[in-house]
């Protein structure tokens, strides 16, 4: 079959190769895949070790169940499904485990629904991180990606006070229809904030701490600059009072991928979740459509679609 593969060229990171279909073990289904988004952090994975080490990229799928698993768990034969494999989804078919899957209703067109995956998990899991956030006020850097766009709106309906940080006006438009307060720099987030949710790194994470409230919580969830961040902990111990910082994964969850992937699906047919895809494009467009996510081109989620 025929799959994206790296090529370890910065200047073009997959091209296009044949690989054998998957043959699912027993608890997987097989899905034919009719779109996937890609995701900064696959970009970085190229640009790096991914291939050296053989690996196939693509986390984000969705598409119809071809052959359900054989231990009758999991969708039928014939059934949407948007999926969250381990890797190998950028391809026609991707063997994957039914507890990483959920069905899709007709109301979730397939290519919203391949937007959805690991941004919409990573936002999901992070607000039921930061707790209850009605009334309280909120910080988001990053905020114009997958992962900030859904987690503005979702905070937003849980009725926090959002104030989010985008790079330009117009990165944060929606956003700031989802009700935010949309500033381009952290020296205008004004504050202090109950809770701070940062991805930038570099001297985004230090400033971003100092704006907490006594006792609030900074949840550091990424570096998207490639930047590390440094913090000196004496001007920390200066400004907010007994405040934590915690580092966040969104993998290191009890609920299976499944419950969440339903929740996400769930909350989208009800038109309360809105994926933003900033790029649509076909799969033969992929390297380029990479090269723009990693320059920060592309707002939202960027999808590519496999069929005509």
């Amino acid at each position: 079959m025929k799959a994206l593969l790296p090529t370890g060229d910065p200047a073009k990171l997959v091209a296009y190769g044949e690989v054998d279909e998957p043959r699912p073990a027993p608890g997987q289904a097989l899905v034919k895949v009719e779109a996937f988004s890609v995701n900064r952090g696959e970009v970085f994975r190229l640009h790096g070790a991914l291939p050296s080490v053989g690996l196939r990229p693509g986390k984000d799928v969705a598409g119809l169940v071809v052959q359900a698993a054989a231990d009758g768990t999991g969708p039928r034969a014939g059934q949407r499904v948007v999926a969250h494999p381990p890797g190998g989804g950028w391809a026609e078919y991707a063997a994957v485990d039914t507890d990483r899957l959920a069905v899709l209703p007709d109301a979730v067109p397939t290519v919203a629904a391949a937007a959805l995956p690991l941004a919409g998990l990573t936002a999901l899991r992070l607000l039921r991180t930061a707790g209850s956030l009605a009334g309280r006020s909120l910080l988001i850097t990053g905020a114009s990606g997958g992962v900030g766009h859904y987690t503005t709106e979702l905070a937003v309906a849980a009725g926090a006070r959002v104030t989010a940080v985008s790079a330009t006006p117009e990165r944060g438009r929606r956003l700031a229809e989802f009700g935010a307060t949309v500033v381009q720099d952290l020296a205008a987030a004004g504050g202090p904030f109950h809770t701070v949710m940062e991805s930038v790194g570099g001297p985004s994470t230090a400033r971003a701490l100092a704006l907490l409230r006594p006792h609030g919580e900074l949840i550091w969830f990424g570096q998207a600059s490639r930047r590390p961040a440094t913090l000196d902990f004496f001007a920390f111990f200066d400004g907010p009072s007994c405040a934590a910082v915690r580092h966040f994964h969104y993998e290191d969850f009890p609920e299976p991928y499944a419950l969440d992937l339903a929740t996400l699906v769930r909350l989208v047919a009800e038109s309360r979740l809105h994926p933003e895809i900033g790029r649509l494009a076909d799969w033969s467009d992929t390297a380029s459509v990479l090269a723009d996510l990693h320059e920060r081109r592309i707002a939202g989620n960027a999808v590519l679609t496999t069929g005509p």
